[in-house]
């Protein structure tokens, strides 16, 4: 089988591609897989040192825009699965154009292609934050979509047009909706590594608002595992929400962070809250589970301590993209 990863220097896609390689996933064994990726601020081939030697691993470094080199790659391809995205709320409140032109143009690039070269299944994957926010209760995947933010209103785009395609064309697409994610090699502008590295480097972190904002945290491994069971066995034209089952407040997660590295709250400074921040996120995973016998495998706790030993031990990883990306520490 030859697969197609969009964003496979990513966080999400490039642990997906050194899961695929590594033999994590039975159906997917002596797979090829071509990874495209612009290697923007937050793409990083070093993501896929562990698995660059492979022959079984080809990379491409270009745009999902580039319709001529997408049509080129797409040639063979059975299965896409669509990681790449600008993905950072912060960073679309300060300019939504380059969301609107990834997410949603390079999307319908892809989709065009996919089916231009009869792919046999096509999986987008998406986020939670296209149903709003919710008080109590949680999302099923026929919610209403409701984005606050240029961010994941550009998100919600692409999830229209890849049901589109299905519905009009017969494109077999699956979409994928998927709480927050933590683990390592994420880029640190993320909340939890962002908070993890200034810390380590003794520099306080930001807490907006009251702090009270609620989010479901998921480890990257169980995101890619889900999606692993959505691109085996997914029905055409569904969607999958995916969920890691621990709901915590934002400042309950300050705490568990600042526990981990030994801070205390006088390394918490209080900022002004977002514009337009969703309160809470909840989704619901029945469907997933029920049809495709997915569980979230790794306890929050384990997962979190992992994770920040992870970013204790990688620093000459993380350091030079805080400063590519010029992120502000404080």
């Amino acid at each position: 089988m030859r697969v197609l990863v969009t964003g496979g220097a990513g966080f999400i896609g490039s642990h997906f591609v050194r899961q695929v390689l590594s033999g994590d996933y039975p159906w997917l064994a002596g797979a090829e897989v071509v990874v495209l990726d612009k290697l923007t601020y937050a793409g990083n081939e070093a993501n896929l040192a562990p698995v660059a030697g492979d022959p079984r691993l080809t990379f491409a470094r270009g745009d999902i825009c580039d319709s001529s080199l997408v049509a080129e790659l797409m040639s063979g391809v059975e299965l896409v699965v669509h990681f790449a995205a600008e993905s950072h709320v912060d960073r679309s409140i300060q300019g939504a154009a380059d969301f609107v032109l990834t997410n949603v143009l390079g999307t319908h690039t892809l989709l065009e292609a996919a089916l231009a070269a009869g792919v046999g299944k096509f999986v987008h994957v998406s986020t939670d934050e296209v149903y709003g926010s919710i008080e109590e209760g949680a999302w099923r995947e026929d919610h209403v979509l409701e984005p606050n933010s240029p961010y994941s209103a550009s998100k919600a785009s692409s999830d229209l047009l890849a049901r589109a395609f299905h519905r009009t064309h017969g494109l077999p697409v699956c979409v994928t909706r998927c709480s927050n994610n933590y683990g390592p090699y994420q880029f640190p502008e993320k909340v939890i590594p962002l908070f993890v590295t200034n810390l380590l480097d003794g520099r306080k972190v930001p807490l907006y608002g009251d702090g009270m904002n609620v989010r479901d945290w998921l480890h990257v491994d169980d995101h890619c595992y889900g999606i692993s069971l959505v691109a085996e066995r997914g029905r055409a034209g569904e969607i999958y929400n995916i969920g890691g089952g621990t709901e915590l407040t934002n400042r309950a997660l300050t705490e568990r962070l600042l526990a981990a590295v030994g801070a205390g709250w006088d390394m918490v400074e209080r900022v002004p809250d977002r514009k337009g921040h969703d309160r809470r996120y909840s989704v619901d995973i029945t469907k997933i589970t029920d049809e495709l016998g997915y569980r979230p495998r790794v306890p929050f706790g384990e997962g979190l301590a992992d994770t920040v030993t992870w970013y204790r031990e990688n620093r000459a990883w993380w350091e030079p993209l805080r400063k590519r990306a010029e992120l502000v520490a404080k």
